[in-house]
């Protein structure tokens, strides 16, 4: 196949619905014992799964304690012990741009990926959740075009501190006493608005050169930081003609930078319920929505578009005009887009879209036939190269979607039947990596 379906799941919590920790058979703080990550590893390896998505959260008010957090581990920790469990998967840890520095995350995310055999790869956030900055010394959040200015100088100290040993440094000649060639490592000696970093590094490159960037945003400045850095771009988009608009647009954007589009892979989440008949399907997203109630998707909905809880009336349609007269929004421009082209769409009332929203991506309630039309039909109209997995209760969710959904999508030839190398860029099909940085 020139060109396959890309499949990575997403770990948030017990899983992505806020019922998912009642659903689920076992301990409600699973999610925080090596068992229960070592089984959804090896789960999405058994499926060919192309890699593993760790959320994270730095804040436990954006899930209020209504359901366990988001991410309760250190990403980069859970992901060192999946590696132990597994052989070829990807292993994709979320980390702030805003709330860390970027020396200690190069070394970090390369530990990983030499210990993984060249596996890893970095979501890059700049993080909207408000009251994250009452953790690292600061009153707010900073400004948005703040935020980003101070992503894409981290990007680039992360990624010249990746790229500051050459690839024939490392020369082990025992008979000549030469084990690095110093004069293929080189200092970053970065000095920004932001960042002083002098470099180089404390490890050679990988086995795929140097772990592949995610990034996840879709405002104007998410976008173009996509386009100039990424790899694989991680979305939110609820209706078929913006995920086509924005998929084009990154594809844009990386060419007008200099960069080849097709090594920009857009991956929308999409959140699939499944049961082996509709009926089934449906029973479970009814019983999900009874056990977790509408609260608490309404106070996360109210955060995601950036107006008070109170201003939203169950069955009325979302307010729009409020919605995008506020000029102080310092939240996901990502979420809140795709919520609101949803609603006006589909013309839902706040309840409607609160059942069909799938916590701010695409949902499918269905068969897996039905799944895999869906991915099928987004990937062949150019919206999606692939699709981040939003399970909805895990395990259970990824077993479904492993076991019946996948086989479905190769029977279609959609999605292959091995994987296509060792390292996660193997995975994705993306170009080798070459001296210098996109």
């Amino acid at each position: 196949m020139n060109r396959h379906l890309i499949l990575t799941a997403t770990v948030m919590g017990l899983g992505m619905h806020h019922g998912a920790w009642r659903f689920r058979e076992g301990d409600p703080f699973d999610q925080t014992t090596p068992e229960y990550y070592r089984r959804i590893a090896t789960t999405a390896e058994r499926g060919g799964l192309h890699a593993v998505f760790l959320a994270d959260t730095l804040d436990v008010s954006e899930e209020r304690f209504e359901r366990p957090n988001l991410g309760a581990l250190d990403p980069a920790v859970v992901l060192a012990l999946m590696a132990a469990h597994t052989e070829r998967i990807g292993l994709v840890g979320t980390s702030s741009t805003t709330f860390n520095e970027p020396y200690n995350l190069a070394r970090r995310f390369a530990s990983l990926d030499a210990l993984s055999r060249g596996r890893a790869g970095w979501n890059a956030v700049t993080t909207f959740v408000p009251a994250v900055a009452g953790n690292f010394g600061a009153g707010e959040l900073p400004p948005h075009a703040e935020r980003y200015a101070r992503a894409a100088e981290f990007l680039d100290v992360v990624l010249g501190l990746w790229d500051s040993w050459e690839a024939e440094a490392t020369v082990g000649d025992k008979a000549g006493n030469v084990y690095v060639d110093p004069a293929r490592v080189h200092a970053l000696n970065h000095r920004g608005p932001h960042f002083a970093v002098r470099g180089p590094a404390t490890l050679p490159r990988s086995r795929q050169g140097r772990p592949v960037v995610f990034q996840a945003g879709a405002s104007e400045g998410g976008r173009d930081l996509a386009a100039r850095y990424a790899d694989a771009v991680f979305t939110a988009q609820n209706t078929l003609p913006a995920a086509v608009a924005f998929r084009a647009d990154i594809r844009r954007r990386a060419a007008a930078h200099g960069r080849d589009p097709d090594a920009v892979k857009i991956l929308p989440g999409l959140l699939p319920i499944v049961g082996s008949t509709a009926a089934e399907a449906g029973a479970r997203k009814e019983r999900l929505d009874e056990l977790r109630g509408y609260r608490p998707e309404l106070e996360k909905l109210a955060l995601r578009v950036g107006v008070p809880v109170d201003a939203l009336e169950l069955d009325a349609p979302l307010p729009f005009a409020r919605i995008r007269e506020n000029a102080d929004f310092r939240g996901s421009h990502g979420f809140r887009d795709a919520a609101v082209a949803l609603a006006e769409r589909e013309g839902l009332t706040v309840r409607e879209l609160l059942h069909a929203n799938g916590g701010g991506h695409l949902q499918v309630v269905g068969t897996p036939d039905q799944v895999a039309d869906t991915a099928a039909t987004w990937f062949e109209a150019g919206a999606a190269d692939g699709f981040n997995l939003m399970i909805d209760v895990l395990p259970s969710g990824l077993d479904a979607v492993v076991d019946e959904a996948v086989p479905r999508l190769r029977e279609r030839c959609l999605f292959p039947r091995d994987y296509l190398g060792d390292t996660l860029r193997d995975h994705l099909g993306l170009p080798p990596v070459t001296e210098g940085h996109p």
